[in-house]
């Protein structure tokens, strides 16, 4: 059952720390990461303030997400199991994603794009593999729910903007939005907006939005009619059918002689 609580309370924390250096390495040093991004345009390159707006509260429920991490006790009650188990299932993919996203920045600021696109590739699809094979529905009453559901759909949701971004400007730099780019475009945002929940939804917004206000002309125009049927669609979804479910504190049972081996073992 996936691994260990004592691996996962050291590897969730390491992984944060690399990918927190490794984004102060790229606002700091010479060039930084918005040097590379001004001298290297395409027609997915958002307005970088956009990505730091969306840096700063992210952090914030990923320290969260951590500190729960560690407060929560298996041995206590059979309840508190649960809601690490959570947490603790999510951490390879953490894991995974803030160590690409670390490699990403080493070889974005020293201009290796295609090399920094296969670790933006790695974590954008490791993301949406989560939140769509293995993440279950939020339990609004869950704490450790709420948070992972937080903290995995921003970091898909951040994941596709970086994943356009990068391979626009690796394999198409300074060339302009094609017709079928427009097409696929607003196809695959209004197809991603129907199937998604108020936070990933809310990010694919963000991420159009994002991308409008790096751009200019008619394809900003179209950017951000795309993003305002998105908000829409999202919306109407959402409210119509609720993606959310309270859950419950009952049926939970003191742990029996096994689940204690088990969870022993884990520790």
């Amino acid at each position: 059952m996936g691994i260990s609580y004592s691996t996962a309370r050291w590897l969730a924390p390491a992984s944060f720390v690399i990918d927190f250096a490794a984004q102060q390495y790229g606002m700091l040093s010479t060039p930084n990461m918005k040097d590379i991004h001004d001298a290297n345009m395409s027609f997915f390159s958002p307005q970088p303030f956009f990505i730091a707006g969306f840096f700063f509260p992210q952090q914030l429920f990923q320290l969260a997400w951590l500190y729960r991490l560690y407060k929560l006790d298996p041995r206590k009650s059979e309840k508190e199991r649960r809601e690490l188990d959570q947490l603790v299932d999510f951490v390879p993919y953490y894991a995974v994603g803030n160590l690409c996203i670390a490699a990403w920045m080493v070889f974005w600021n020293s201009e290796h794009l295609g090399i920094s696109h296969i670790f933006v590739t790695i974590n954008t699809f490791t993301q949406l593999y989560y939140m769509i094979a293995k993440l279950g529905p939020m339990e609004t009453r869950s704490t450790s729910s709420v948070l992972t559901h937080i903290v995995s759909k921003t970091f898909a949701g951040i994941g596709v903007l970086d994943f356009l971004h990068n391979g626009s400007v690796a394999f198409f730099k300074d060339q302009p939005a094609s017709t079928l780019v427009r097409v696929l475009t607003g196809v695959g945002f209004g197809l991603s907006s129907a199937a998604s929940d108020w936070i990933f939804g809310g990010c694919l917004v963000y991420d159009l939005i994002a991308l409008a206000a790096g751009q200019s002309g008619s394809w900003r125009t179209l950017l951000g009619a795309y993003a305002a049927g998105s908000a829409i669609i999202v919306g109407v979804k959402n409210w119509t059918r609720p993606p959310y479910i309270k859950g419950s504190d009952e049926g939970y049972e003191p742990a029996a002689a096994d689940d204690d081996a088990d969870i022993e073992a884990r520790v």
